[in-house]
């Protein structure tokens, strides 16, 4: 079989995708991702084809700030999320994405939950496509904004608006909204922390509350997009003095950017996840779907204090769980260190994160999935 992945160029859009993509690529399919060019280094180490169109992600907020005036990423409103997504990245990746997608000749088409350009893809086409979601169920206030530019856009192109055939949902039961009812093709898929390329696909199990250490050991991680020093400096002040960090420095910053006297802080540059996590007590995030859901799947309760884009939701996610604390603005550095004491003084989050960890164990895994698609395109 045929499988075209198609995302959003940002690591935390493409990053999800990549168990799914493995998986089939290991039954022996020819996958490719549909994305932009800067990706081509991690899929070819992923033994991934990258068909390789559209801007980056930059140039799209820039030009979807430029129609609409709000930046959709720190200023995340209907409107703006409609036009970067369906609006902008149609208009400006479209036309490459469906020649690309005609010499590749998908079976399926895989699209994570805010990729238009996918299924524009598999209406063209005339085959299925499946939705891949990266955290909890999005409003449909921003859904339904996203729907009807992107509705616009296929007219444009001669195409009716279609469904997914398959919903693919990694969000365990504990973090479901109240009232929430399962989409049209629900099927849920095991969510895991970002694993590099060589790392073997091994099952962790739930972290345990640490015993005999008297300083927590903390990861401090707002991403890719949201890791400025000016941010985290003065967080990572206010955690130090009673907490041992480390500290992710994004794509571009140093550990120089964030100055001297700092002690009790190890900065490390970009690194997979799951290494990440390892030996960690409480993980503080901007609240990236992946980073939650990789982090819950180790069984480990979060703090999170949530920058923009989508992490909103996992932040009121995380809080109705209880499986952590959010921190919203403008609460400053102070209330993050209330925050990550509440967590590692009570008990009761981390059982709720190792009952979140139970739940995302017992889902399907990404391979389980790969098959079951198969066989009904079979």
């Amino acid at each position: 079989m045929r499988i075209l992945f198609s995302s959003t160029p940002a690591f935390g859009h493409l990053l999800p995708q990549l168990p799914l993509a493995r998986a089939f690529r290991d039954r022996g399919d020819d996958v490719a991702v549909l994305t932009a060019a800067s990706f081509r280094p991690m899929l070819t180490g992923e033994r991934i084809a990258l068909l390789a169109v559209g801007p980056e992600a930059p140039e799209l907020l820039a030009e979807a700030a430029r129609r609409t005036g709000p930046d959709p990423a720190p200023e995340p409103t209907p409107a703006a999320v409609a036009e970067f997504f369906a609006g902008t990245r149609i208009d400006l990746t479209a036309d490459a994405a469906l020649v690309a997608a005609r010499d590749f000749r998908p079976d399926l088409v895989v699209a994570e939950a805010t990729d238009c350009v996918g299924p524009l893809v598999a209406a063209a086409l005339g085959v299925p496509y499946t939705k891949l979601a990266f955290g909890p169920l999005i409003p449909a206030e921003f859904t339904d904004a996203i729907d009807s530019v992107a509705e616009s856009r296929y007219k444009e192109h001669g195409l009716d608006m279609v469904t997914p055939t398959w919903y693919l949902d990694p969000c365990p039961e504990l973090l479901r909204a109240p009232g929430w009812e399962p989409p049209h093709g629900w099927t849920p898929m095991r969510p895991e922390a970002h694993r590099g390329s060589g790392t073997p696909d091994t099952t962790v199990d739930a972290a345990e509350p640490t015993a005999g250490t008297t300083r927590p050991k903390v990861l401090l991680s707002f991403g890719t997009v949201f890791a400025e020093p000016a941010v985290l400096r003065p967080v990572i002040e206010a955690l130090a003095p009673t907490a041992d960090l480390r500290v992710t420095l994004g794509l571009t910053a140093t550990a120089a950017d964030y100055g001297s006297g700092l002690e009790h802080v190890d900065f490390v540059g970009f690194t997979p996840l799951a290494e990440l996590l390892n030996g960690i007590d409480l993980v503080v995030t901007h609240g990236g779907a992946g980073t939650t859901m990789g982090t819950l799947a180790r069984g480990l309760p979060i703090v999170v204090v949530p920058q923009g884009a989508d992490q909103f939701l996992q932040a009121a996610a995380v809080a109705g769980s209880r499986t952590g604390v959010a921190v919203q603005s403008p609460a400053g550095p102070e209330a993050v260190a209330q925050a990550m004491n509440e967590v590692l003084g009570n008990f009761e989050y981390g059982v709720n994160a190792r009952l979140a960890a139970e739940q995302i164990a017992a889902m399907p895994s990404p391979r389980q999935v790969a098959d079951q698609l198969a066989a009904a395109l079979s």
